[in-house]
């Protein structure tokens, strides 16, 4: 019975001996276990980019070669800066915006100001519109899958030109025998080899037919109403998988966060044995030793441990603020980063067995057929996939796993600005309704993303990917770095993690967060602007007008900051700039653990006069101000009951005034 409870413990992340409750944090709610959050967590650092992005670096660096430089960046910057957001967050037990009550010079007030929890708030949103875009579009070659002839394989289609040469052959020899199926092969390779220039049907079926692409990225045309719908549908599923908050989202991902590896596997274990998959996956794994000496490895293997694992959205802090207090967030660091990275690796196996395939097929090397983003995902692997006996099977399954990999991202995307926003206003009626505060989110986020399912929506899609989550990203999690360790002070923030957790960080991580890792954010940032080159898709140039709207697009989530914080130093006390400086830079009154139960030591409630009267005249006032305010909003809220339903997940019947007892 003894170890039922301790097991039921941690699964609820206590600490051992540490009682079991079921909420502790009754108006914000909880996860239901901490196998919720790791999953949440995982599904919100695996998602596309480890299909589509990685494999791709991985060949273009190096194969075998470039897992060196990406291993050393996890280890001395993916994994202490996961392990930073994810402490933060739990620590105060606030959203992105919240949370940063920790300096009131990097805090934002919707009102008058921006700060780094609004950026990470921005920075959300964009890639919110433009990622649940790309999960439509997976949506719609998922429902196209279900047919007994995928729609891309042959070049007998009304959108098809003169250029397009398929692979299969031609729809009389569907049903032929293996042999035909051979001869038939072969004769599409020569007629590949014998042209100039060939269009695959996947390819044409992508640009002819999906996206009917316009010419210019200003010439928006129609909107592509199948696309529109299946827009829809995504966002209906993300919302009615976070009507409850995390409480219902904890359950959706014990699906979404594990049967993508069912499917990666079922893939890998036919991929490896089809013809050609060694050598696609030499292709992958061969080191070119010669390659770790250039820069721009290194900078590519740092730009996706930080993109990959999700640093800097925000999202990582606001699930972490759904933890309990005492939760072991530093092991869990350590298992969310660990399976994001192996996921990467593995999917290479995956996707590089069925190019090797495919280019076995097409006689040409596996550099050629292989491609990056929208087009190893939807263009270069459906044309694999129908090389396959029962093509239309893989088609589902692929898809299907892109679906549930871009969902598990999503959850965490609009959890974080339904978080932001339910944080920040704090009202009694806000948290009990925050399933409405949900699904206004989801709508507005559809409506900004009907242009993207325009004849013109893959440039802008292309151009916000580029530049609304490039930039911003780097100097947010700088900043973030810096805030924390040099104005909080790292040994304040180290104090509160080890109030936290009952033991002080380690010391390599303390090492890694205030040096190693704000040095290779730096090296990130210096190394995009000097390898920054205008964005292009094949052929197409963008003009300079839409390059100045995505580098607006990648400012506007940091410009603010120091404006803010200039604002915010004028109006702080002081005779002089330093003074004004240390004032503006003390934490906020509020700031620490959000259950007063959890405030000890130095967070113990300043309820005294004597340490009002330790500040300066006009911060006295501006304190006594909120300490009644406090004492308000506190009587305010014992008189009602604490029962939340539908909202954040969490049922609390009773009328107790102490709502974490």
């Amino acid at each position: 019975m003894m170890e039922e409870k301790q097991f039921a413990g941690i699964l609820n992340g206590a600490v051992p001996g540490e009682p079991v409750k079921k909420d502790e944090n009754s108006r914000r709610g909880n996860w239901g276990n901490q196998i919720e959050f790791v999953l949440t967590s995982v599904g919100y650092a695996v998602g596309l980019g480890n299909v589509w992005r990685f494999p791709y670096l991985c060949y273009r660096n190096g194969g075998g070669a470039f897992m060196l430089p990406y291993f050393i960046m996890l280890v001395f910057c993916g994994i202490p800066l996961f392990f930073l957001e994810l402490s933060f967050g739990q620590f105060a037990s606030l959203g992105c915006l919240g949370v940063w009550k920790i300096s009131p010079m990097f805090k934002v007030f919707v009102l008058v100001g921006f700060g780094v929890g609004y950026g990470m708030m921005v920075v959300s949103t964009y890639i919110g519109i433009y990622y649940n875009v790309v999960i439509c579009i997976a949506f719609y070659y998922f429902f196209m899958s279900m047919t007994n002839l995928l729609p891309w394989t042959y070049c007998n289609n009304p959108w098809n030109t003169a250029d397009c040469t398929g692979v299969v052959g031609s729809g009389r020899h569907l049903n032929a025998s293996l042999a035909n199926a051979t001869t038939t092969l072969v004769a599409g390779v020569s007629e590949v080899v014998n042209r100039t220039k060939r269009t695959s049907p996947s390819e044409e079926y992508w640009k002819h037919y999906v996206l009917n692409i316009s010419d210019d990225i200003g010439n928006f045309g129609e909107v592509r109403l199948p696309i529109l719908g299946c827009l829809a549908v995504s966002w209906c599923v993300v919302f009615l998988c976070l009507i409850r908050g995390v409480k219902s989202s904890g359950k959706v991902v014990y699906f979404t966060a594990t049967f993508p590896y069912v499917v990666l596997t079922i893939l890998f274990i036919r991929g490896i044995t089809l013809d050609g998959a060694i050598n696609g996956i030499k292709y992958y794994l061969t080191p070119q030793w010669q390659k770790v000496l250039d820069a721009k490895v290194w900078g590519d293997a740092a730009s996706q441990i930080f993109y990959s694992l999700g640093c800097a959205w925000g999202g990582l802090i606001t699930m972490a603020s759904y933890n309990k207090f005492h939760n072991n967030c530093f092991r869990d660091s350590i298992i969310i980063s660990i399976t994001n990275c192996a996921t990467s690796v593995y999917a290479g196996f995956v996707i590089f067995s069925i190019l090797g395939f495919m280019a076995h097929h097409l006689n040409v090397p596996v550099s050629e057929v292989a491609d990056h983003g929208p087009g190893l995902a939807f263009v270069a692997y459906p044309e694999a996939l129908t090389l396959l006996p029962i093509s239309p099977l893989w088609s589902l399954l692929f898809f299907f796993m892109l679906i549930l990999l871009g969902l598990g991202t999503q959850f965490c995307l609009l959890e974080t600005l339904v978080t932001a926003i339910v944080d920040e206003i704090g009202t009694d009626w806000i948290i009990r309704n925050k399933t409405i505060i949900t699904l206004v989110v989801a709508i507005a986020g559809f409506l900004l993303g009907v242009p993207l399912t325009t004849r013109a929506g893959i440039y802008w899609l292309l151009l916000m990917d580029n530049y609304a989550a490039s930039f911003s990203l780097v100097i947010i999690s700088c900043i973030m770095c810096i805030c924390i360790m040099y104005i909080y002070g790292h040994r304040n923030y180290f104090k509160d993690v080890e109030m936290m957790l009952g033991f002080p960080p380690p010391l390599f991580f303390k090492v890694c967060w205030r040096f190693i890792s704000p040095l290779i954010i730096s090296f990130i940032l210096i190394f995009t602007v000097i390898q920054y080159k205008p964005i292009t898709y094949n052929d197409y140039v963008y003009p300079g007008w839409s390059l100045a709207i995505g580098f607006a697009m990648a400012l506007s989530s940091v410009i603010c900051i120091p404006i803010y914080a200039l604002y915010k130093i004028s109006r702080s006390p002081g005779a002089t700039f330093r003074e004004r400086l240390k004032n503006a830079c003390r934490s906020h009154p509020k700031w620490g653990p959000a259950l007063q139960e959890h405030r000890t030591g130095r967070y113990a409630p300043m309820a005294s006069e004597d340490t009002v009267e330790a500040r300066p005249l006009k911060e006295k006032e501006e304190l006594k101000e909120e300490l009644k305010e406090e004492e308000k909003e506190k009587e305010r809220k014992d008189e009602i009951s604490l029962t939340i339903q539908g909202s954040n997940g969490s049922t609390n019947t009773h009328n107790n005034p102490n709502p974490s007892a």
